[in-house]
């Protein structure tokens, strides 16, 4: 893939972070202001702003090579769904779709994220990512990616008895979904986006018996190429627009409020993901055991390239240099060094209320993810 004018080659990048920023202090107090009618749109936008302002600076100053506003604009890693598709409304929870969350101790917690199912036909309304994208495009001081949840993450708001009179299937869900988010991609890339970054949760019930039977997938195989299929086309619908369009895939096996969903190595998937998964870059968690080792990683091709999420956004404790360069070491076992790279397992707040770390807690984790990648990278 040729790099795109004054942007370096995705290999090149080696200092990344998945998406997420935790979230001023100020600016969520203007929220709540804002849901009780006591804050114009226009102030919310401007505070938005600036937040945005103060997340590139910080990964700037901590040398940070691809940006993102910290998603600042979003209540959580979802909102490119929940706040930006019709169609969707409040729902108690079901015991035929169940979620839960764990914590460090693995014991079960309580949710805080709004549930929400399926209760008419999905429709588009203004896209958040059009708002980022065109802030990002003026400030942003090096190249910007844009991060969206799968289509296949809607399948959690299919339920039976509320959403089959709408979809009779889970899967015809996701396909109306990926018809609008195929739309959101198309005005992105049209406006410059050259970046784009799936997250997604789909897979844990591939790794995670757990994570199959909560959410009563039988047919794993099939269930696997399902989700293959639905990202892959929109990844393709991507580069339809902008064939030097970079690509890259979060797997997240949960993170909010520092706690956990799923558990599980990446071998049950790895030969066909990390095959056939048309991207460029696949951010993968590695920051404690519940991720598995890295000999999957053999079954990366040549043309992509792996960011190694060993450093932790759910804790606060700093690790180490030598400890990082050590596994780095170990990952180039299985897959080249210059097929990798670095950054935390996955976002600081992907949730508004964001983990349980402080602003200086994050600053030097990424400041660690950038310092580290230059010794090894150079």
């Amino acid at each position: 893939m040729s790099g795109v004018k004054g942007r370096p080659m995705p290999t090149t990048i080696r200092a990344e972070h998945v998406g997420s920023l935790l979230r001023p202090e100020e600016l969520l107090a203007a929220r709540a202001a804002h849901r009780r009618g006591a804050l114009t749109d226009e102030r919310l936008a401007e505070l938005e702003d600036q937040a945005a302002a103060a997340a590139v600076k910080l990964q700037q100053d901590a040398g940070i090579q691809v940006f993102t506003d910290g998603e600042v604009r979003r209540d959580d890693f979802m909102a490119s769904v929940v706040e930006t598709v019709g169609g969707l409304a409040p729902a108690e929870e079901s015991s035929a779709c169940p979620r839960w969350i764990r914590g460090s101790d693995g014991a079960e917690l309580e949710g805080d994220v709004a549930s929400v199912a399926i209760t008419e036909p999905l429709y588009r309304r203004t896209p958040l990512s059009l708002a980022e994208a065109r802030w990002l495009s003026g400030n942003a001081p090096g190249p910007y990616k844009i991060t969206m949840a799968s289509p296949t993450m809607v399948a959690g708001f299919w339920r039976p008895g509320i959403s089959d009179d709408v979809y009779p299937t889970r899967q015809d869900a996701v396909a109306a979904l990926a018809d609008i988010h195929r739309q959101d991609i198309a005005d992105l890339v049209d406006g410059g986006v050259s970046w784009l970054q799936l997250d997604s949760l789909a897979y844990w019930a591939n790794i995670d018996p757990e994570a199959a039977r909560m959410r009563r997938v039988t047919d794993l195989e099939g269930h696997l190429s399902h989700i293959i299929d639905t990202d892959n086309g929109l990844i393709r619908s991507a580069r339809a627009r902008r064939a030097d369009m970079t690509v890259a895939m979060h797997f997240c096996r949960g993170n909010m409020r520092s706690a956990w969903s799923a558990q599980g190595g990446y071998e049950p998937i790895a030969e066909r993901v990390f095959d056939e998964v048309e991207v460029d870059r696949f951010l993968l968690e590695y920051d404690t055991e519940r991720s598995g080792g890295f000999e999957p990683l053999r079954f990366v091709p040549p043309a992509k390239t792996v960011v190694l999420g060993l450093v932790s956004s759910k804790v606060a404790e700093l690790e180490s240099v030598d400890t990082l360069r050590r596994r780095i070491d170990e990952a180039s076992q299985y897959l080249p060094l210059e097929q990798l790279a670095l950054s935390p397992q996955c976002g600081f707040a992907s949730t508004s209320q964001g983990n349980v770390l402080t602003v200086d807690d994050q600053r030097r984790k990424l400041e660690l993810v950038a310092e580290t990648a230059r010794l090894v990278w150079g």
